[in-house]
């Protein structure tokens, strides 16, 4: 029994940074099904999955800035905040808001997407608070962002050009993804950082440069995305996929970026 505890907490319940084969695959089949459970609840409400990819942003950011937080020493290093802990409370929190929201809609004017919005800008102010206290790099954060819109403005231009972009949805989870990458490659190749996922840390080994992210993410984003267009017909499928995939997208890439123009202050 203390073997099996002892590899749970080894590989799931840990406090060190970094992922495992094993664990990333595990962590993937848990993740697909909690996407078919939510999928199942946004059959039951009647609600587009899409209508939530601008509300859930300020939750995303709350995540992404209490771990970037916890990388920088403001706040202590503890399983609720730390993989998979802040993941389960981020989660459970947005589940259970969705629902009140949707509840509050139904006995009063209000939209249940501007609910989750006030919610998560309220929660949001104590980390950037902090943040601020503790003070950014204003440079690098400029850069990154700059980095981002130049790369991201070249699919904006290219959009009613392509079928695929001008699905709903889909620009803006690739602009997520294009904003990952872009946190990664500043951070390791200007700042010499290291990256924590399997697949990503063989690419960049394998040609030196986190550079490699750009065409990596590009590429694999926008195959996903058009098999899912091609292949999920059910709507609320479909853009639950894809609501998915941009908060996979966003999360990292806020907290790396969180986490950089913290700790160069």
């Amino acid at each position: 029994m203390n073997m099996l505890i002892d590899f749970i907490k080894e590989n799931f319940f840990y406090l060190h940074p970094g992922y495992t084969t094993f664990n990333t695959i595990v962590f993937g089949l848990v993740l697909g099904l909690i996407i078919l459970g939510i999928i199942k609840i946004f059959d039951k409400i009647k609600k587009d999955p899409l209508e939530l990819l601008f509300p859930l942003i300020p939750i995303i950011v709350f995540g992404s800035t209490s771990r970037a937080l916890v990388d920088n020493h403001v706040y202590p290093r503890i399983h609720l905040l730390a993989t998979p802990g802040i993941y389960i409370f981020i989660g459970i929190m947005t589940i259970l808001l969705l629902i009140i929201s949707i509840i509050a809609e139904k006995h009063s004017n209000l939209k249940y997407y501007n609910i989750i919005i006030f919610f998560g800008s309220l929660i949001c102010i104590p980390n950037f608070f902090l943040m601020l206290v503790h003070g950014i790099n204003l440079s690098i954060f400029l850069f990154e962002i700059l980095l981002w819109a130049l790369i991201t403005t070249i699919f904006i231009l290219i959009k009613n050009k392509s079928d695929l972009l001008k699905n709903k949805g889909n620009l803006e989870v690739l602009s997520a993804h294009i904003f990952d990458a872009t946190s990664t490659f500043v951070a390791m190749d200007f700042f010499g950082y290291y990256e924590q996922h399997v697949l990503p840390t063989f690419m960049i080994n394998l040609t030196g440069s986190a550079i490699i992210m750009y065409p990596l993410k590009i590429i694999i984003i926008l195959g996903i995305l058009y098999i899912i267009d091609k292949e999920v017909d059910d709507c609320t499928s479909n853009h639950m996929l894809k609501l998915a995939i941009f908060i996979l997208g966003l999360a990292p890439g806020i907290r790396n970026f969180a986490t950089l123009i913290l700790s160069l202050s």
